[in-house]
């Protein structure tokens, strides 16, 4: 990794390279913008380096929409684990689903949730990997591992392509990355 000015910082994850654009986030200050919407190259370089990364154990992904979704899938397409995907808006689809507050949101954002209930169903009795694309605070891993307790599955573990701040989870991850430029 290797900051290039306030503005972009360079990070590899296996043999791709990226320039990630800072992004003024309230009084956190610049923070580098992970996108893997729209670059498959570098979610498919991400997703192959977290493989051996997948804790013991794990029958199911868990993430939520949007930045995380495509890393999951390929996450998923690589070990064979499927994948559920909570929401953040309700769908008029939706059977019974489970809601989950987002305490504490690192870009100053309170959230909400949804996990359609057959959705949940697919975590009930088994062992659950929480995948994000960048874990800060952890406030959205808690919500998402809450909603897999609720569901009747148990949390394997929590996986991430980067770090960025200070978290209590035990959080396993590709790289960190400044908590502010």
């Amino acid at each position: 990794m290797t900051q290039l000015d306030r503005n972009s910082l360079r990070v590899t994850v296996g043999d791709v390279t990226r320039e990630l654009p800072t992004v003024r986030v309230g009084s956190v200050g610049r923070v580098p913008l992970v996108e893997f919407i729209g670059d498959s190259e570098f979610t498919n370089a991400a997703a192959q380096a977290m493989l051996p990364l997948i804790p013991p154990g794990t029958e199911v992904l868990l993430t939520v929409v949007t930045n995380a979704l495509p890393l999951t899938h390929e996450i998923s397409d690589r070990s064979g684990l499927p994948y559920v995907v909570a929401r953040k808006k309700r769908r008029t689809y939706m059977q019974d689903p489970l809601i989950q507050d987002v305490p504490s949101m690192t870009l100053g954002v309170a959230e909400t949730l949804w996990l359609d209930g057959p959705h949940a169903a697919r975590l009930k009795g088994k062992r659950v990997t929480i995948v994000q694309d960048v874990v800060a605070s952890g406030g959205t891993a808690r919500a998402l591992a809450r909603l897999v307790e609720r569901a009747g599955g148990t949390v394997a573990g929590y996986l991430a392509a980067f770090k960025q701040g200070t978290s209590n989870l035990p959080l396993t991850y590709l790289q960190e990355l400044p908590e502010s430029l």
